[in-house]
């Protein structure tokens, strides 16, 4: 494992971490809200270390990276910069871009900004395409609206409480182990992040529909919190999309069902770059 730190966005410290095979295709593992480069140790620690260079790094405000003053400092151009300072200063060619839950607003951003003629292929999983009014409780369901208010309260007990209940809706088939790991990671970030971050706007159908390289759009049919029907409304938008459900499963594929995530993602890069 390589630790890194770079300048992100207006110059916040992001930490980035990468592992596996230096000469592999990049693949770039982009953290959900509240969450950490952690999450993803399913696949850092699998076989996919054999053939790729795996990277992941903490969105800013989030685990060991820098969390900036609120204001500006979370908006659309901050986060596509952050993501392509992380590109930039590791020197990733081609890379796949796997985004789980929030990292899917991340790429929208990245790509709304810069397009994405210097990706080799993209992984959406369980991933935000649209933000806001419209989409609560069409595409975002009540695993998360019933629990992120609270979850962003100032008080202390009333955070835990419903970031307890908001992991649960979560992460229904995961261990103890995963379980817990997520929610330390997430009682790392502040309240105010949660707020900032779920209080934007965002509409990616139009940069989707400009996307050209290849799109894996993974999400469990039981996902009460990003709701199956957001994924259904990217296969609409990008025409490059195709889908892989996974039946009986929650908002965590690459926990849940990690194998066979694994083995998707893997197949999903060679036909992508071949």
């Amino acid at each position: 494992m390589k630790a890194h730190l770079i300048l992100g966005g207006g110059g916040v410290r992001l930490h980035a971490r990468e592992w596996g095979n230096e000469r592999g295709t990049p693949l770039v593992f982009i953290h959900g809200w509240a969450q950490s480069h952690l999450c993803w140790a399913r696949q850092y620690q699998s076989e996919l270390a054999g053939e790729f260079r795996l990277v992941a790094f903490d969105l800013r405000g989030h685990g060991m990276s820098e969390t900036p003053p609120a204001g500006d400092a979370f908006g659309a151009d901050v986060f596509a910069q952050d993501l392509a300072a992380v590109l930039d200063a590791l020197a990733l060619e081609r890379p796949i871009l796997v985004g789980w839950s929030y990292g899917g607003f991340v790429i929208c951003d990245y790509l709304k900004q810069l397009g994405d003629r210097r990706l080799g292929g993209i992984n959406l999983v369980a991933a935000g395409a649209a933000l806001g009014p419209a989409a609560f409780g069409t595409l975002i369901g009540p695993g998360f609206l019933d629990h992120a208010p609270d979850a962003c309260a100032d008080d202390l007990a009333t955070r835990i409480a419903a970031t307890r209940r908001l992991l649960r809706a979560c992460l229904p088939g995961v261990s103890d182990e995963d379980f817990e790991t997520s929610l330390a990671a997430m009682m790392i970030v502040a309240p105010q992040v949660r707020a900032a971050l779920i209080g934007r706007e965002i509409d990616g159908a139009p940069a989707l529909a400009a996307v050209s390289v290849p799109v894996l759009v993974s999400h469990g049919r039981a996902d009460t919190v990003v709701l199956p029907a957001m994924s259904e409304h990217i296969l609409g938008c990008c025409k490059t999309a195709r889908a892989s459900w996974y039946d009986g499963v929650g908002h965590a594929p690459f926990l849940e069902a990690p194998a066979r995530f694994n083995a998707e993602l893997a197949a999903f890069a060679r036909s992508a770059l071949a």
